[in-house]
């Protein structure tokens, strides 16, 4: 922006705000300029381009349509590569997108370039990428852009569930579908469906089963009507998730055949593979099938097209199901193997965080009450914030059976 640019100018001088004012300008009033709160005059504006030595013309530079469109495109192209040996990606965005920062005309491209440069800033620990974030943010406001808006407030509000700040990130969700929806007189049905997603998952999080099986229900329905598949599968499992939690089975077997259905029909291995996970949870815990637990992940432990990501969560079931088959060291050697993925959500976490009470049940059926003791106080500790599950009333039940 103008006074920014200004600013920028002034300072590579090694002006102050006296001397660049001098006795055309206020202090005041020139302060106001480099920070946006007012516009100068043409003839102010041509007095400070003099002052500094540049052509009133180098202020007001901006950047043309087609050289950003050319630029977004390539920020584009190196923002959505996955490739894993492309390990400086956010700093190459940076250096791409950075020299232009100060001179971003109004516009779809110009927005899209401040959101992609403020994630960067971000995962590099810049601090001024809340400054790039908001400009975007308001930018897309303006263009009544919903989607990319949308995108920015669930970005803000993942960082506080990232930190599992669930309260205050659902606290910042409220706030910013309240803005999404008063300034936006029209939100497209996926926009629609991330917020009601997102809002389910929160209300889970902190415990609000009411509300987010309201909101889960009625974004499901809506894809219904809508006959779109977006979000669908996420959906479907969180859906078959609070039916565990509620231990409501009818309801979890019937989001989970639905889940089932739609990975086969969309060819989705991350749905099949937890459709396959809940299958063989049920049979540990519910009709206690434990050989027949053990065959069935043993064999999507030697599958080549097993989903990596789901490989220590059959780890963890196959160590639950050594447990109850009476094998404590192959189970405890297996659950010592467990590392705990990249989640967040307290359901999630329960599932894993229950490892350390099955990992005191095994010690404790050797002999060892003291390491048992200490394994359990791990569970207990980490199950302490989290909402009710029963993965924590199970660890509170061992809890107090070993401490007695």
């Amino acid at each position: 922006m103008l006074g920014e640019r200004i600013k920028k100018l002034r300072k590579q001088k090694k002006l102050t705000l006296e001397a660049l004012a001098g006795n055309e300008l206020s202090k005041g009033m020139l302060s106001l300029i480099e920070n946006n709160k007012a516009n100068p005059s043409m003839e102010s504006l041509t007095y400070i381009a003099k002052q500094l030595g540049v052509d009133v013309g180098d202020l007001l530079d901006t950047v043309s349509s087609e050289e950003l469109r050319g630029i977004l495109e390539k920020a584009e192209k190196i923002y959505n590569d996955d490739d894993p040996k492309m390990t400086d990606k956010n700093n190459q965005l940076i250096k791409l997108i950075e020299p232009l920062s100060d001179v971003l005309p109004q516009g779809y491209e110009a927005a899209r370039l401040l959101e992609i440069y403020s994630y960067s800033l971000w995962k590099e620990k810049k601090a001024n990428w809340l400054e790039a974030s908001e400009s975007a943010a308001k930018m897309f406001e303006q263009l009544n852009i919903s989607s990319n808006r949308a995108s920015i407030a669930i970005f803000w509000v993942n960082l506080r569930f990232l930190e599992h700040q669930y309260e205050e990130s659902l606290t910042i969700f409220l706030q910013e579908r309240k803005i999404i929806e008063t300034t936006f007189g029209y939100i497209d049905p996926l926009t629609r469906l991330d917020l009601d997603y997102r809002e389910s998952i929160l209300h889970f999080a902190v415990g609000n089963s009411q509300s987010a099986i309201r909101i889960m229900e009625n974004a499901i329905q809506f894809s219904k009507e809508k006959k779109i598949f977006y979000r669908i599968d996420d959906l479907y499992r969180l859906a078959a998730c609070e039916g565990m939690i509620s231990r409501d089975e009818k309801k979890k077997d019937f989001y989970l055949e639905k889940l089932r259905q739609y990975g086969e029909f969309a060819d989705n291995t991350f749905s099949i593979h937890f459709y396959k996970l809940f299958h063989i949870m049920g049979l540990i815990s519910e009709e206690q099938e434990y050989e027949k637990a053990l065959e069935e992940i043993d064999q999507l432990l030697t599958d080549s097209d097993t989903d990596g990501f789901y490989n220590t969560w059959f780890i963890l079931e196959k160590g639950k199901a050594c447990y109850y088959l009476g094998r404590y060291e192959e189970a405890l050697l297996l659950l010592n193997k467990v590392v705990i993925p990249d989640v967040h959500h307290p359901f999630d976490l329960s599932i894993f965080y229950v490892m350390d009470t099955f990992k005191a049940l095994c010690q404790l059926k050797l002999g060892d009450k003291k390491a048992a003791l200490n394994s359990v106080k791990q569970a207990y500790g980490n199950f302490n914030l989290l909402p009710s599950t029963p993965f924590k009333e199970f660890t509170l039940k061992i809890y107090k059976e070993i401490q007695s």
